[in-house]
């Protein structure tokens, strides 16, 4: 007998029935006056985080649905870009350890988005980041391939499953995060994730609160809801640092002046995210020691794993 065909997952539907301001169904509008506000373990005010995306680039991405359109060469779109290639690489060959040196000192364990080329190629630092503790997240296929709408959705279910089952083989367990490819998703991501068994996802930074997406009827008929976990990437490296130019003293800046009025708020989220090939590099990897030296010390900070997070604000909301 042939496979029955995958039933369309449900997606919110966009139209005029929608609350006043939103645009779509994913989640009610809600204001900072009547966020909730988290009562974090031991009476914390902020839950703080660091994530580290381990990414695997290619030289020459092929065309298709979900191709990066940054990545195109000027040689041509098939030519080998080994000057971005390379660069990037500099972080699993370099950078991320002078990061995890830094972590290190401040006895911080890291959150990964783990993308499934890159759980492939470094295993040894796979193995590093688990000596570590850290929890893995999955993070897509490539650096160099996103989730758009332009897939179909057989497409997006395939990338998804890769991404999972890459991040399982190489860590002995299933992800429970996803933390999407330069945050991209389609209009029925959320349910697919959900339906995939993600519990929570970083793709949403219209927050500093947890708040939940869904509920999602999957093919299977159940109701499932998923967490967002807001990703902050006002303060991302790759954000400041390489898109906007911003100096890596004022980025620093940035992210103590973020956690200090984020403290004073109480009950919201901070994370720091951080590219090796960027942060990593020898002239900013002082700016992420004066940040954490600045942040970790304010009073009432919960230092967890966006496992750990998502966890307790599920529990919590």
């Amino acid at each position: 007998m042939a496979d029955q065909p995958h039933k369309p997952a449900s997606v919110p539907p966009v139209d005029e029935t929608r609350e006043p301001g939103m645009d779509h169904a994913h989640y009610p509008y809600r204001p900072l006056p009547e966020a909730p506000r988290i009562a974090w373990p031991d009476g914390a005010r902020v839950a703080f985080t660091v994530t580290i995306n381990l990414d695997r680039w290619e030289p020459a991405p092929p065309s298709g649905p979900g191709r990066d359109p940054r990545m195109a060469s000027p040689l041509g779109a098939f030519a080998p870009e080994w000057l971005t290639f390379s660069h990037r690489e500099y972080g699993p060959r370099v950078g991320i350890f002078r990061l995890l040196d830094v972590l290190d000192r401040f006895g911080l364990r890291p959150s990964v988005a783990l993308g499934a080329a890159a759980a492939r190629a470094y295993p040894e630092l796979v193995d590093e980041l688990s000596r570590r503790d850290a929890c893995f997240m999955a993070h897509g296929t490539l650096a160099t391939r996103r989730i758009t709408s332009r897939m179909t959705e057989a497409e997006e279910r395939a990338l998804i499953a890769e991404s999972r089952a890459a991040v399982q083989e190489a860590t002995g367990t299933a992800p429970a995060g996803w933390a999407g490819q330069d945050f991209n998703e389609s209009a029925r991501t959320p349910a697919l994730l959900a339906e995939a068994g993600f519990a929570y996802t970083t793709d949403w930074p219209n927050d500093d609160r947890p708040f939940r997406l869904g509920p999602y009827t999957g093919a299977d008929g159940a109701a499932r809801t998923l967490l967002a976990l807001p990703p902050q990437p006002e303060w991302n490296d790759a954000e400041c640092l390489w898109v906007r130019r911003t100096p890596p003293w004022e980025w620093a800046d940035m992210i103590a002046e973020a956690c200090a009025a984020l403290h004073a708020e109480g009950g919201a989220c901070f994370n720091i995210t951080l590219h090796p090939w960027v942060t990593g590099q020898a002239h900013r990897i002082r700016y992420l020691s004066d940040a954490l030296s600045r942040v970790l010390g304010l009073p009432g900070l919960w230092r967890a794993t966006t496992d750990e997070v998502a966890a307790y604000a599920t529990t919590a909301l």
